[in-house]
């Protein structure tokens, strides 16, 4: 349990977010931003709360509609073209940036990792670790991640070679050889290596 519901009066009110993606081969990088009052969190749904990558597919799919049906959430992204154009730290705290103003809440912020995004308006602070420490982070990448594996699983019915609907775009020894034998898709980071090797070029046809 990462969260325990008898100490929930020792929790702020704040604004969490959190990223998913940036590790992967193609798609896009997500973003949540999630914010709430723990004591209005039913204490099943915040005990239940953590790392993302911590749970199973179904009950981060679980989660991520509980969690929206009590706090007020903002997701955002940037695509394979802008990550290959800016770089995945600056296409990623952009996504930060549009998903905390997209909540339109005048709360404090705290982020997951070391870097918190540009120009925000409100307090923020980067958090280590925060999906075990910070409850709204948590929420943040449980709603991230159930977001962008949805996006990879309706990808992967029009590009079955890839096998995203089980790598979620993630550089697996099935994706590795799919990229070989097809080339990469227009969904692909062409600056993540390998794609950036010059013997790999853009498959021709392939767009959704």
């Amino acid at each position: 349990m990462a969260f325990d519901p008898a100490a929930v009066a020792e929790y702020a009110i704040l604004i969490g977010c959190d990223e998913v993606g940036t590790g992967a081969l193609c798609g896009p990088v997500v973003t949540a931003a999630v914010w709430f009052d723990p004591r209005s969190i039913p204490s099943d749904l915040f005990a239940a709360l953590d790392d993302s990558k911590k749970l199973t597919r179904r009950k981060r799919a679980s989660l991520a509609i509980a969690i929206r049906q009590v706090a007020r959430f903002s997701i955002a992204s940037s695509s394979a073209d802008q990550i290959d154009k800016k770089g995945i730290r600056p296409a990623t705290l952009s996504a930060m940036r549009r998903a905390i103003l997209g909540l339109k809440i005048d709360a404090p912020v705290q982020v997951d990792g070391l870097a918190i995004p540009p120009r925000l308006p409100m307090s923020c602070v980067a958090v280590v670790k925060g999906d075990a420490k910070v409850p709204q982070i948590a929420a943040a990448s449980i709603v991230a991640k159930d977001f962008r594996d949805k996006i990879m699983f309706r990808l992967a019915k029009k590009f079955p070679d890839y096998m995203w609907d089980k790598n979620v775009g993630y550089g697996t020894a099935a994706h590795l050889s799919a990229i070989e034998m097809c080339g990469p898709t227009i969904h692909h980071r062409k600056s993540y290596a390998p794609l950036s090797q010059p013997s790999l070029s853009l498959s021709d046809g392939i767009d959704i």
